[in-house]
Formats: C-alpha cells, sequence, structure tokens
C-alpha cells in the first residue's frame, strides 16, 4: 500500500478502528488490543502498508495496556512532538505510510529506557 492514497482507499482497505487509529491518530481502549499480551517471536508489521516496525524480542510487559517495545526497527518509525489532549508526548508514525500508531515515553524499565506504547490495530503480527 502505498502512503500516496486517498482517505477514500484508506477507508476501504482498513477496519473503522483501524482508519481512526492509523488515520485519524486515535487511541484504542487500554487492555482491549489483541497484541497487549502478546509474546510470540516474530515482527509487528504496520497494518496499514505492511512495513516492519518492531521485533518480538523488543517487547515487554509495561502494565499500561498496551503493547509496549523498547526499540523500533531502524528507519521505520518518524517522531514527531504532540501537544494534544493537554499533554507534550512524542507521536511515533509509520515512516512508509504515515499511520500513526501510538507515542514513545522515556520511563520504559530495559536499557534503552524508552517505552514504545503502540494501538494494536496499528499492527499485525507475522
Amino acid at each position: 500500500m502505498s502512503k500516496k492514497q486517498s482517505q477514500e482507499e484508506w477507508k476501504s482497505q482498513l477496519t473503522r478502528e483501524e482508519y481512526h487509529i492509523l488515520r485519524e491518530k486515535g487511541t484504542e481502549m487500554p487492555h482491549t488490543g489483541e497484541y497487549n499480551l502478546h509474546f510470540e517471536k516474530g515482527t509487528y508489521m504496520c497494518k496499514g502498508c505492511g512495513s516492519a516496525l518492531f521485533q518480538s524480542d523488543s517487547k515487554f510487559d509495561a502494565h499500561c495496556g498496551w503493547p509496549s517495545f523498547d526499540k523500533a526497527i531502524e528507519e521505520s518509525i518518524r517522531y514527531e512532538k504532540d501537544t494534544s489532549s493537554g499533554m507534550i508526548r512524542v507521536e511515533i508514525i509509520c515512516n512508509q505510510c504515515d499511520g500513526h500508531l501510538g507515542h514513545v515515553f522515556e520511563d520504559g524499565p530495559t536499557n534503552t529506557g524508552l517505552r514504545y506504547c503502540v494501538n494494536s490495530a496499528s499492527i499485525q503480527f507475522e
């Protein structure tokens, strides 16, 4: 899938929830996502375009209600300041299709110190 798709094309390829999260910067409810407590070996890909984003060895249970990773695959994600919802956060965006994935925080428990907090609806597992 190309990042140059129209909103109508995105709507025809994604579920309502996936579209809301990836294209409208939505957030799924905590503890409801398919990959929150998923710990199989493999790769997490962007649901919008299929780009590889995270390896399973970087996933951990942060007890926050969303899938959490301590590092992304190099050059797979773009970072933008997000001041919505009365907070200052760093949004994580798929570098290939501009899909909203979630946010990254500097409170991770591993040696990277990072916690990529990702919406399950924005990713797929292979």
